[in-house]
């Protein structure tokens, strides 16, 4: 009976030195981050600057794997990712958020804002933080930053144009969110929802006429090799942000919370400077490969995109956005 109590307590002592002498390894997350946009995007290279600070603050805690051109799925398939909890975040838009929480909507409404300044301050708002919170809590999504600004949306066709009359007939393709398809149908299009990436393939087997789309996209997609036009509408100040799971966000520490949307402020305000930095070149490459891009005027498109403000029983929700930007 000695002798075993002897060997009992042996193994007991060395079981004891190898759990302390055995390092606990810290608790490590994964985070992949998408976008719609290629790989030369001020968006993607956005998501690169986030991946690396991320990674070098947490200390590897958290790894982040970035993904361009909707390789992890389009838009909406991640969104669903996202809302099932999985760990992947998505740089979207304000329309897609619209059916979880009405007031993101606004965001991508036509002429809302007249620059990227002020839709910036607005993201930083206390009312927009109260948006957040909402959609955090009724819908599943974390919204780490709102910075991301990809640019001027513009119609780009194959025809000119003038005014919203001169849109009769088109199919535009827009996004599948409500919003963008009533400002398309408010530009006098035929609204044609399609995922981004199927652009460039329907405009060549002519299944669409026209998109809707800030420069750098327009670049990057190579949509100049079948289209001919850009008419410099303006009509969304294409903000967009960076978004999670949050069933993923509030299992993290919150030193590792505040390291995520703290980096991702910096990142969207890092590729928001690419895209204002690069918006004059892009343009002069379109022209380089013979499109035809004109100046309009404003005011017939800005008034017929009153229809869907009054669709989506907006315009006093316009009048607090307003407010909010002026203080």
């Amino acid at each position: 009976m000695t002798i075993k109590l002897a060997a009992s307590a042996a193994a007991f002592a060395i079981a004891t030195v190898i759990a302390v002498a055995t390092p606990v390894r810290a608790q490590t997350y994964t985070l992949n981050v998408s976008t719609s946009q290629v790989a030369d995007d001020p968006m993607f290279k956005g998501l690169l600057e986030f991946k690396k600070n991320v990674e070098a603050r947490s200390g590897g805690k958290i790894a982040v794997k970035a993904f361009p051109a909707s390789q992890l799925g389009s838009d909406e398939d991640i969104i669903e990712q996202i809302r099932a909890g999985s760990g992947v975040a998505l740089v979207t838009d304000g329309a897609r958020m619209e059916p979880y929480v009405k007031e993101f909507g606004i965001l991508t409404a036509p002429y809302i804002v007249d620059s990227f300044a002020d839709m910036r301050k607005f993201s930083m708002s206390p009312l927009f933080a109260e948006w957040n919170k909402k959609l955090h809590a009724t819908a599943g999504f974390e919204v780490l930053s709102f910075n991301w600004y990809q640019g001027e949306r513009n119609l780009v066709t194959n025809k000119p144009v003038k005014t919203p009359a001169d849109m009769a007939g088109v199919r535009m393709r827009t996004p599948g969110a409500p919003m963008w398809i009533e400002t398309g149908r408010a530009l006098g299009a035929t609204p044609t929802p399609l995922p981004w990436s199927e652009a460039y393939s329907a405009l060549s087997m002519k299944a669409i006429d026209a998109v809707e789309v800030q420069h750098p996209s327009l670049w990057g997609s190579r949509l100049y090799e079948v289209t001919k036009y850009v008419t410099k509408t303006r009509h969304i100040q294409l903000v967009t942000g960076l978004i999670c799971s949050a069933a993923w966000f509030d299992k993290l520490p919150a030193d590792l919370q505040k390291i995520v949307s703290e980096e991702a402020v910096k990142a969207g305000d890092y590729a928001s400077k690419l895209t204002i930095d690069s918006l004059d070149q892009i343009e002069k490459d379109l022209k380089g490969k013979g499109m035809t891009i004109t100046e309009v005027d404003l005011k017939p498109f800005k008034d017929a995109s009153q229809a869907v403000y009054d669709k989506f029983g907006y315009n006093d929700l316009r009048k607090k956005v307003a407010e909010t930007i002026a203080q």
